[in-house]
């Protein structure tokens, strides 16, 4: 069940809900700017040279520059990927992504969990669903398991950010 009425109601309030995060990430870089550039900022100073005021200089001059290059890193923070198109296939759906569902997107499969799960998450990437029965060391038994559910199988382009927490994702009960 969903609290989400409907589809468009849904990508409306994603799309509000990066938006809004990305301002607030945006000024939040941009506070941590401005306090690190003012611990920096020289006090009023007399006017005679001293060698106390060439280190305040020095100081000075290498706290701008390095605001210098916060500021520079503010537009390559907005580049995150925030929403994956297959979101529905990583195990909230019917249908499991053979090469981006946790390995707990099969416990809603009954018989293929932990056995046959714990090995298609091990192997792949698979170009199509009936690359799974190549899998070493899948028994008879977890074949005929998989040819059950093989309709609720599909194969998408491999996502890194999905791949990499395909056996732990670390959230325990």
């Amino acid at each position: 069940p969903t609290i989400f009425p409907s589809p468009t109601l849904t990508l409306n309030f994603r799309q509000s809900f990066f938006y809004t995060n990305t301002i607030m990430m945006k000024l939040a870089i941009v506070a941590a700017l401005v306090s690190t550039a003012a611990a920096f900022a020289p006090n009023a100073q007399p006017a005679a040279q001293t060698a106390l005021n060439a280190e305040s200089d020095r100081r000075a001059f290498l706290g701008g520059a390095a605001a210098l290059l916060g500021a520079a890193a503010i537009p390559l923070a907005a580049n995150a990927v925030v929403d994956y198109e297959n979101i529905s296939y990583l195990g909230g759906g019917k249908i499991v992504d053979l090469n981006n569902a946790n390995v707990r997107a099969y416990l809603r499969l009954p018989g293929m969990y932990p056995g046959a799960a714990g090995k298609i998450v091990s192997h792949g990437p698979y170009k199509t669903v009936a690359d799974v029965y190549n899998v070493p060391g899948l028994t008879q038994g977890e074949k005929d398991v998989i040819k059950k559910y093989e309709s609720r199988f599909t194969t998408k382009e491999p996502a890194p950010e999905y791949v990499i927490d395909r056996i732990n994702n670390g959230l325990y009960r």
